[in-house]
């Protein structure tokens, strides 16, 4: 990414930083340390101000670095402070401002966003793995579809798509993390596409600035932004609305959430699942995505209109073992999504479930699959004998019977004892 476009977000940096503090840092050309940026905030300010920091430096705006006292020291990234003193001496173009309320008639609500973007996300994941299911196909082109399947789905001619052991995984991660994965691969293949990846960035993080809820005219867009704005529209990152007087893109809640770091718990949705002690799963939800989810890991038995009912047995957690799931990624996903009903019970899901699940995947780890070479007819007990000595050697003797003159030896460890076995002769 260009760092002259990043002073677009400008604005939205000053809702990460303090003011004053991002322009006492902006003409400071030596690192400052991180006690003394500490003493800029009043005491009730500190942790935000390491939050907002931390997110500086995954933009790369900070660059943090330790002196010879072994503290943390943080400088403003130079290119991007030649860029911004430039424009507040000489000006340059203001940041995207939101529509008049009198133009824009009939905003959604926060909670009617927020539930649009969820439902178009379901429907964008459940389209990637399973279209069958898709009542109402997005619009997204067939070439953009498998750009975002090539790692996720498996395809075999004349077969239905399967998942890879990576798309299982995928479909267990929360929320964000799966939006972050579909916007890198987004981002990566821009240059098949012909679009310039600097700007495609730089737009992506200016958009996560924008104001939830707020209605800004497509009409400051370029052809190239619209055309991003479009697929974003499909998976729900903004919504897109027309007036008599216009037409606008109002941010969703996924958009906001670029800005976001993985571990920001503020980005997580509402839990669904319900585990008991005697491995039943309930699951609060009438998504077809959740039940598709469900079924990676446990037998589901039936579902109601707002509810699925299924269970963890041995043999479906072995099929999820095989398709690449861990029993750590599987327990996960149960806690992050646990019903608020039992969120805050310690633990959200009962310890004997989680000790099973991981029991039944130790056990399939028990065998371990070895290359190796099987001996057997040999000439006389001191040939066997010394063979076995040879791979021991080497330590490569993986089994032997005495009394049948029968040994076992790894694949590396062969040559040796082949060439042992020659001279014998």
């Amino acid at each position: 990414m260009k760092m002259d476009s990043s002073v677009k977000l400008f604005s939205g940096l000053f809702r990460l930083l303090r003011r004053d503090t991002v322009i006492q840092m902006l003409h400071i050309d030596v690192p400052v340390a991180a006690k003394l940026l500490e003493e800029w905030v009043l005491p009730d300010g500190v942790s935000k101000q390491r939050v907002a920091i931390d997110r500086l430096v995954q933009l790369r705006v900070f660059l943090e670095a330790v002196d010879r006292k072994n503290e943390k020291t943080y400088k403003v990234n130079p290119t991007f402070q030649r860029s911004l003193q430039k424009l507040l001496i000489q000006g340059g173009t203001l940041p995207r401002e939101s529509m008049p309320s009198n133009i824009t008639v009939r905003l959604p609500t926060l909670e009617n966003l927020e539930a649009y973007a969820l439902e178009q996300w379901e429907c964008f994941l459940l389209q990637l793995i399973n279209p069958s299911q898709v009542g109402k196909p997005l619009n997204i082109s067939s070439s953009l579809m498998k750009v975002f399947q090539r790692r996720l789905l498996n395809h075999r001619d004349k077969e239905a798509p399967k998942l890879t052991e990576s798309g299982f995984q995928f479909l267990l991660m929360d929320t964000n993390a799966q939006l972050w994965y579909i916007i890198r691969e987004y981002i990566s293949n821009s240059e098949e596409r012909g679009v310039d990846a600097a700007e495609l960035i730089s737009f992506m993080l200016e958009l996560s600035f924008h104001v939830i809820g707020e209605a800004y005219n497509i009409n400051t867009l370029t052809d190239f932004q619209r055309n991003i704005i479009n697929d974003l529209a499909d998976l729900g990152l903004v919504k897109l609305q027309q007036g008599r007087k216009g037409s606008w893109f109002i941010p969703t809640k996924l958009a906001t959430n670029l800005s976001m770091s993985l571990a920001d718990s503020s980005s997580r949705k509402q839990g669904f699942v319900v585990v008991e002690t005697n491995f039943r799963v309930y699951a609060y939800s009438t998504s077809k995505l959740h039940c598709e989810i469900l079924r990676l890991f446990s037998r589901v038995e039936y579902q109601l209109p707002n509810l699925i009912v299924g269970a963890i047995t041995k043999e479906s957690l072995y099929n999820a073992f095989e398709n690449g799931i861990t029993a750590e990624q599987i327990i996960s996903f149960l806690q992050q999504n646990a019903h608020p009903r039992v969120a805050e019970r310690m633990p959200s899901v009962p310890e004997n479930v989680t000790d099973q699940i991981r029991l039944w995947e130790a056990d399939l780890n028990r065998v371990e699959m070895t290359e190796a070479y099987y001996y057997d007819e040999f000439p006389s007990r001191d040939v066997f004998e010394g063979a076995c000595d040879c791979a021991r050697e080497w330590n490569g003797l993986l089994w032997e019977d005495s009394k049948k003159m029968h040994m076992v030896v790894k694949t590396e460890v062969h040559p040796y004892v082949r060439d042992y076995l020659r001279r014998q002769k």
